[in-house]
Formats: structure tokens, C-alpha cells, sequence
């Protein structure tokens, strides 16, 4: 009767044990839902009111983004700036944007690594946003489609990076078959942007010294120029022109870094701590001897990246110990030549147009016959 009583005893404290168990079990598994549900919805809540537009998920290579911002800039397109591992930030405004420039942290989507087998004295780098179609044909038909001047072999590529958007996988298609089409198309895998041209440009770089490191001279020219081939190829074949650790274009000096927080030009102290940029070539086409291109990505290991990429470029050149030349006659890389004149173009080594079809328009009128 005894064992009967004791029996019993335990088997009521195992229940109530039980019980307790359980309910602490419950208690616990509530408290812990709740706290993450807190976080969850603080973290949904402060991406929604800091960061409108804020998610941008299916991408070609796999790699999935988190967008932080959009903003209009460059001809109104709507940029989008990317999250990415490892990044270096800058505040502007009451957006991050983040940079990061060295080509490792890149791969290419779309590439053409053998096209230098042909050995160009001179290839041209069109950095070009992935739905800029028209721009890229009407390069294809004027001085993209000039394959030899004065006897040296030139080559043309365009630069993209990904498209954004609802209809990214549409585009990438569209990309993908005028690859195949045309065969100059090199993609990587950062998202194309204004504030993304620092990366743009030293992919750029990256394939000159891994793609093409025989060339024997290099530039990198915008969509949006136009550009005369006979006065390019007269300046690099010119007996006074460096054949290495040579760049020139439209030479900046003294230029001031842009502290103003609303400015599209912005760079914190942070990134760049100097009140004035070293000297450095206007982005819109700067040509260079082709030994640059592995120089300036080894020194681009050592520089934070900012998003002004021609000024960026000029710190990379100035850490390898190179100062950008002036070219013979400075007046042949213009920003802007007004009203047209056939003269004017028929001078003239670079300069910005307004639309493709003009560069169309202009060039057959100063490759006629005269």
C-alpha cells in the first residue's frame, strides 16, 4: 500500500512537471515570436521610410541586390544604387550610396575575351547604359565602324552593366541577342547607374589589362560623343607621343570637391578628405597608352572609391605616379561646339552631341566628298 501512495506521488509531480514544462515551453516560443516579429517590423518600417523603392530582387547572375535609392539623373533616367558586400558608404543627403570600384568584386555576364587576338593598335571603351540601343547603332555606323585608320587596326566595345526594373529579364534577352549579333558587348554584373560609373569604368580597365593587354593604346569615350578617328590615330602616331604611362583628354586642374550634400557631384570628407581633386581628364573621352589599364586597377586597391569616376581616375594616376598630359592642341577635346559648323568637326578630336541621330547627321556631312 505504501509502494501503492508512493507511486502515485510521482506520477502526479511527473504530470505537473509536464504541465510546467509545457506551458514555460509555450511561454517561451511566444516571447520569441514576438520579438521577432518587433524587429521584422521596425526593419520593414525603416526601409519604407527611409528608403522609398526599396527592393530589387531577380537578377541574371544569381546575385540578388537590395536596392537603397532611386533618383532622376543623366538624360532622366532613374539610377539605382546598390547594396553589394563589403561596400564603402557615403552619406547624401538622407540617402546612403554605396561604391565599390575595384573590378574583383565584379564578374563579367557577357564577354568577348578573344577579340583582341586580332592586336588593335587602339581600342575604344563606350561605357553605354543597357537600354541606350540607339546610341550604340549609331556608334556602329560612324566611328565605331571604322575597324582601321591610317593603316592600325581599331577595335570598339561597349561597357554595360544590369538593367533594373520589372522587364530586367526582357532587356537582358534583348542584350544577350545583340551580343550575338554584333559581338561587342562586354557585361559585368553591378547594376548600371550614374553613381555607379567609378565601377563602370575600372571594369573597364580590368578588361584592357586581362583582355587585351597588346593593344598598344586604349580610350575610354562616352555614348554621347562624337569622335574623329583621323585626328585621334594623327595624335597617337605623332613621334613626340609617350607609347607608356601616357594620358591625355580635356585636362581638369584645381578642381574643387563638392561638399554640398544636394549636389549630384557630392563626395564626403570621408571618401575623400583633399579640398581639390588631383589633376585628372573629363570623363567624356580620355585616350591612354595601354600599359595604364593594370597600373591604375592595382592602384585602385589602395584608394576609397567615390562616385566622381573621372576624378577617381585621376587619383589612381597620380598614386602611380603619373601626371595627365596636355594634349598637343588642347582645343581638340571640347565639351561643346555650338552651332554646327563642318570646320569646327573636321578639327576637332572629341566633342558632346545632343542626340544619336545628330552624330548620324554630322558624320555623313563630314565624311562627304568635298
Amino acid at each position: 500500500m505504501a509502494i501503492k501512495n508512493i507511486w502515485h506521488s510521482l506520477t502526479q509531480d511527473r504530470c505537473l512537471f509536464i504541465q510546467q514544462f509545457k506551458t514555460a515551453f509555450f511561454l517561451l516560443l511566444t516571447l520569441t515570436f514576438l520579438l521577432f516579429s518587433v524587429a521584422y517590423a521596425t526593419d520593414v518600417t525603416f526601409d519604407r521610410i527611409t528608403f522609398p523603392h526599396t527592393w530589387f530582387t531577380k537578377i541574371m547572375n544569381q546575385t540578388h541586390y537590395k536596392v537603397i535609392d532611386r533618383i532622376w539623373a543623366d538624360h532622366n533616367r532613374k539610377d539605382t544604387l546598390v547594396h553589394l558586400p563589403n561596400q564603402q558608404i557615403q552619406q547624401r543627403g538622407s540617402s546612403i550610396y554605396y561604391h565599390i570600384a575595384h573590378p574583383s568584386n565584379y564578374h563579367y555576364i557577357l564577354d568577348e575575351p578573344d577579340k583582341c587576338q586580332q592586336n588593335p593598335f587602339l581600342v575604344l571603351m563606350v561605357p553605354v547604359a543597357p537600354h541606350q540601343l540607339e546610341a550604340r547603332n549609331a556608334i556602329r555606323s560612324t566611328w565605331g565602324n571604322e575597324s582601321t585608320v591610317q593603316g592600325k587596326a581599331v577595335m570598339t566595345l561597349f561597357l554595360v552593366g544590369l538593367t533594373g526594373g520589372s522587364d530586367s529579364e526582357k532587356a537582358q534577352q534583348q542584350l544577350e541577342e545583340e551580343s550575338r549579333q554584333h559581338r561587342d558587348l562586354v557585361q559585368s554584373n553591378f547594376v548600371d547607374s550614374y553613381f555607379n560609373l567609378t565601377i563602370k569604368t575600372m571594369v573597364i580597365m580590368d578588361w584592357l589589362a586581362t583582355r587585351c593587354p597588346q593593344a598598344n593604346f586604349s580610350m575610354k569615350v562616352d555614348s554621347d560623343m562624337y569622335l574623329n578617328m583621323d585626328n585621334l590615330m594623327t595624335l597617337l602616331l605623332a613621334p613626340n607621343t609617350p607609347r607608356q604611362n601616357y594620358i591625355t583628354g580635356m585636362v581638369m586642374w584645381d578642381r574643387p570637391v563638392i561638399r554640398d550634400k544636394n549636389s549630384k557631384w557630392y563626395v564626403s570628407e570621408e571618401l575623400y578628405p583633399e579640398p581639390k581633386y588631383p589633376t585628372y581628364l573629363l570623363g567624356m573621352g580620355y585616350v591612354f597608352s595601354n600599359d595604364l589599364p593594370e597600373k591604375i586597377v592595382e592602384a585602385s586597391k589602395e584608394i576609397k572609391a567615390f562616385n566622381i569616376e573621372d576624378a577617381y581616375v585621376g587619383a589612381c594616376v597620380k598614386l602611380v605616379g603619373i601626371s595627365p598630359s596636355s594634349p598637343p592642341d588642347p582645343s581638340q577635346f571640347r565639351a561643346y561646339l555650338g552651332q554646327y559648323n563642318r570646320e569646327d568637326f573636321l578639327r576637332v578630336i572629341t566633342t558632346i552631341l545632343g542626340s544619336p541621330q545628330q552624330l548620324i547627321d554630322i558624320w555623313k556631312d563630314v565624311k562627304r566628298s568635298t
